[in-house]
């Protein structure tokens, strides 16, 4: 693997040659001021200028893969789009462990009136502390429940002003075929132009194999016609064909699709152990999605950790989708590596990396992950 650390436009621009990848799988700033962090407001996901660059680089129809935020992925498409790429689908990752960001309107109506509210009650929110948290006695996660002081607060109750966080959209986009060639041939020439069906099917139980059918009728009526598919008799066992909705089997999602279990890919957000594999020797410190505390912890109560980013995507995911779109030992770029998740996913599925991270610090946990998976063995 490749590792360069500063502005990605640059780095390409210098380093790469034209056609030189096969995949393109990565996780820009979704352009939101996340945590005051200055590089989630650059609006670098927004520059027709990175993807021309990775539109350069990557080979004759190439796929790439880029997260966005639900309230600005629309404008990195834009520029994606703009770029030259064709925008061949979205796939939504879903997940349950989003916490809605949202104003009490009523509390604030109060506050802005001066008036107290009564304590009424408390509630104590769900929270992933560690054990030596808990026996710290910290109470972070418990919130008092109060009443409304003022008519106008009471006419609000209940109001607020964001919906719970449940999923996050990557756009598929394609470079376009080279010219005059149809996808067998561009396959052929170039590797590339193709999705990996079968590497990426949902395994499940055993099922029936489906024929399709038609009725064909007069063109002057079409009552009775049908379309659609019947059993063949036959059973398979070969896994569901890879959908555009990835889920991270809690059950919040769950109970949205109650019976899509076994029809989708399933992934959980990434793990403590996930995002620390082959950082320890790295300095731990507060998690850079949290305000630290005092004694170096987060204001959760959570252990410091090694990876401290706070975006970092899980490796099972990463490497689903690297899987998706590249050729057997091809090549995979990410423009925006930060922790290494995408790095560390391609080097597992055995594929080579090249990635570019602004940010040195976070270069230098990136490398510590990538660096365990050929070290320990992690293939």
């Amino acid at each position: 693997y490749e590792l360069h650390v500063g502005d990605c436009r640059d780095i390409m621009g210098l380093l790469l040659a034209d056609e030189s990848v096969d995949s393109i799988v990565t996780d820009p700033p979704y352009e939101l001021g996340f945590m005051g962090k200055g590089w989630d407001k650059t609006g670098v996901a927004n520059d027709p200028a990175v993807w021309r660059e990775c539109l350069r680089v990557l080979k004759p129809g190439g796929r790439m893969l880029a997260f966005g935020g639900t309230r600005t992925y629309h404008r990195m498409v834009c520029a994606i789009e703009d770029a030259g790429f064709e925008v061949r689908d979205q796939i939504g990752w879903l997940y349950g462990s989003g916490f809605p960001k949202s104003l009490d309107v009523s509390k604030a109506i109060d506050k802005e009136a001066g008036a107290a509210r009564e304590v009424v009650g408390q509630r104590t929110r769900k929270n992933d502390r560690d054990a030596t948290s808990l026996k710290l006695g910290r109470v972070s996660d418990v919130f008092n429940l109060t009443a409304p002081a003022t008519d106008a607060a009471r006419q609000w109750q209940g109001w607020g002003t964001a919906l719970k966080p449940a999923w996050e959209p990557i756009v598929v986009a394609r470079k376009p075929l080279a010219k005059g060639c149809t996808v067998a041939a561009n396959v052929l020439a170039h590797g590339a132009g193709a999705i990996n069906v079968d590497g990426c099917r949902v395994p499940g139980e055993e099922r029936p194999v489906m024929v399709r059918t038609a009725t064909v009728v007069a063109a002057s009526s079409m009552a009775g016609a049908s379309t659609g598919a019947t059993s063949s008799g036959e059973t398979t066992a070969l896994g569901r064909w890879p959908a555009n909705i990835i889920h991270d089997g809690s059950d919040e999602v769950l109970a949205a699709f109650p019976d899509g279990e076994g029809r989708f890919f399933y992934c959980a957000k990434a793990s403590k152990r996930d995002r620390n594999e082959g950082c320890e020797g790295l300095p731990a410190r507060a998690r850079d999605d949290w305000p630290q505390s005092l004694d170096g912890s987060d204001a959760r109560g959570a252990a410091p950790s090694a990876n401290h980013h706070p975006t970092v995507k899980p490796t099972d995911l990463m490497r689903y989708l690297c899987r998706l779109v590249t050729p057997p030992r091809g090549i995979v770029l990410d423009p925006f590596t930060g922790s290494g998740s995408t790095g560390k996913a391609a080097l597992m599925e055995g594929f080579s990396f090249v990635g570019c991270e602004l940010s040195a610090e976070y270069a230098e946990i990136a490398e510590a992950r990538m660096g365990a998976v050929l070290r320990v063995g992690l293939l």
